[in-house]
Formats: C-alpha cells, sequence, structure tokens
C-alpha cells in the first residue's frame, strides 16, 4: 500500500459534507496518535461557526485541529495561501511525532497538497468582472455558468452554480489565460506519502442528514450568527467585489432572508417563487437544496479520484489505516 517509503506519511479523509468526516478523523487521531488539519473553504473564517458546522469547543479541545478560525471573514484567502499553510502545519505535526490528517469537503484544497499543485496567479481583471455582472443581471446567472461551462467542462464539478462571485472568478481566469482553469493546475513531485480515505455512505441518507443539520443550524442561532456578522463585516453591494466568505452555503441566504424578509425559490425551470408569509421556511428548505446539490458535486469530484479507498464504517478506516501504517 506504501507508495514512498522516503516521505512521510500521512492520512486524508474525504466525502461529501454532512457524512461524519469530523467524527471519523477525531477516532483516527485517537487511535493513532494524530492531529487533524481542515480541509475546509469556509472553517478557516473565524466567527462562521454554525453555518459551516465546525468542530465543537470539545472536538477542538480532545484533538489538536490546524487551519481553523485563521482568518477574519473580510480578508482573502486563496488556494495557494492554503496549500502553503497545509504543508506547514502537516509539517510541525511530523516534527511532533504526531500523525497528520488531512480532513475535509473542500476538493481542491486536499488536491493541492497531494497532488502538490502548482497553482497559476492570475490578476483580477476589475473592468472584465463588471462585464459578466451586468451579464448576470441580464440574462441571469445560470447564462453566465453555462458560458464557463463550455470553456471548462470540468469546471461544473468544482464550482457552485449558485456562487456569483466564484463563477464569475473561474471565467474570469479561463478568459485572460486562454486555458480552462482546470487544466492550469500542474502537479508537482509528491511531498508526502499519503492514504486517502472515502465515506461511503448512500446518497438518501446523506440528504436526510443535510436536512437535519440545517434544522439544527437555525434552532442553535444561525440567524443571529449571520446578524452578528454582517453587522461587523457589512458585505458589498458587488456581487463580485463582495466578501467571500458569505458565498457560503446557508450565509448567504440568510443575507438575503434578512435584507427582504422573504425568500426568493428558483426552481429548475426558472420560475421563481417567493416566501413572504413563510420566508424562514423558505429559505431553510433553499439551504437544504442548495447543500444537496453541493454535495453531489462533492461526490462526483471525489468518485473520479480513483486513488481513493472507500470505506462504510469506522472498523474498516481503522484497519486500512493500520495496515498503511504498518500496525497490523
Amino acid at each position: 500500500m506504501r507508495k514512498n517509503p522516503k516521505l512521510s506519511k500521512i492520512i486524508v479523509i474525504v466525502g461529501a459534507t454532512a457524512s461524519g468526516k469530523t467524527a471519523l478523523a477525531i477516532k483516527i487521531a485517537r487511535k493513532f496518535g494524530g492531529e487533524i488539519v481542515s480541509a475546509d473553504s469556509r472553517q478557516i473564517y473565524r466567527g462562521m461557526n454554525i453555518g459551516t458546522a465546525k468542530p465543537t469547543k470539545k472536538e477542538l479541545a480532545a484533538i489538536p485541529h490546524h487551519l481553523i478560525d485563521i482568518k477574519n471573514p473580510n480578508q482573502n484567502y486563496t488556494v495557494a495561501e492554503y496549500k502553503q499553510d497545509a504543508i506547514k502545519a502537516i509539517r510541525k505535526i511530523i516534527a511532533k511525532r504526531k500523525l497528520p490528517i488531512i480532513v475535509g469537503g473542500t476538493g481542491l484544497y486536499v488536491k493541492a497538497v497531494i497532488d502538490n499543485l502548482q497553482i497559476p496567479r492570475v490578476k483580477s481583471d476589475f473592468k472584465l468582472r463588471k462585464k459578466l455582472e451586468k451579464e448576470i443581471v441580464k440574462y441571469g446567472l445560470k447564462y453566465v455558468f453555462e458560458k464557463l461551462v463550455k470553456l471548462d467542462p470540468e469546471a461544473a464539478y468544482i464550482v457552485d452554480p449558485n456562487n456569483p462571485r466564484r463563477v464569475i472568478r473561474v471565467l474570469e481566469i479561463a478568459i485572460k489565460t486562454k486555458k480552462p482553469f482546470s487544466a492550469q493546475r500542474k502537479t508537482g513531485k509528491p511531498l508526502f506519502d499519503f492514504l486517502e480515505i472515502g465515506i461511503d455512505m448512500p446518497k438518501e441518507k446523506i440528504f436526510q442528514r443535510i436536512n437535519e443539520r440545517v434544522d439544527l443550524m437555525i434552532e442553535d442561532g444561525l440567524i443571529n450568527e449571520v446578524k452578528s456578522l454582517i453587522k461587523k463585516y457589512p458585505p458589498s453591494l458587488s456581487k463580485s467585489e463582495g466578501l467571500k466568505s458569505f458565498d457560503a452555503i446557508g450565509y448567504r441566504e440568510i443575507i438575503e432572508y434578512l435584507k427582504n424578509k422573504k425568500c426568493q425559490y428558483k426552481t429548475d425551470r426558472l420560475n421563481t417563487y417567493t416566501f413572504e408569509k413563510n420566508a424562514l421556511k423558505g429559505t431553510k428548505d433553499l439551504i437544504k437544496k442548495n447543500t444537496r446539490q453541493y454535495a453531489k458535486r462533492q461526490m462526483t469530484w471525489f468518485r473520479k479520484d480513483k486513488r481513493i479507498h472507500w470505506i462504510k464504517n469506522e472498523k474498516e478506516a481503522e484497519k486500512i489505516v493500520g495496515r498503511f501504517l504498518g500496525n497490523i
């Protein structure tokens, strides 16, 4: 199972949102003496706790976690920066003779580390962004997203079609470089000997867990969390120049709800329904729908990686990790 005996070993745990990655990572860390490196592009932000399903204080106290709460919501954070910070954290863990465990659902973060991606740096073109924003207003976000997919079919699996800021940025890179964004990430020499584990859970169960999680987030105070955040970090009126952090599912829907006290819900047929009398229910339904769509994209991304060992329970995970580490 070991690919390169000269490289330090690390464990990687991936899967769809709500599949139980954090719980599994903590159990593996306890059993094999590990520390966790988060690969979640939203848990890096301070104050965004409920909506990102951030590990609890008890979980954070039980096992050291890295790359959680490292940025304020108004600070930018790129994949290249994540790669640099994650490698630094992994090497610190190895120096302590502990086992690094990368865990998260942001596939590009994981790939940046395990494949040592050489990530292109493309300067922002605000004139182009304004043009694309006008197209979104005139023709709709779906129109601009389809333009992106025509240039870069792979983008359909890695870009949230409901996130205008992300769609604009990836399309901007493709237009400026005249190359698909997905084709610009070159693989470098491996830095670590890794075992990649994926949580194999039926789609129906994941969807049920997502629905239950969203209900619990609302009960736990997600609306008040968002109120506090936008008071401290007022979102920009420009969708392309606004806070990237607030584009996260759960936050963008609640922000819209707080602005209008209603929920705009678009169906696949592009009909728009407005929930006013029961705006909160409509907002919850929309968060659930967008999260389910995100989970589908995650699984499409991860299923394409043939190096992932898919497990159905913790015992399978412990066995395969033990074998990789030479303990079994």
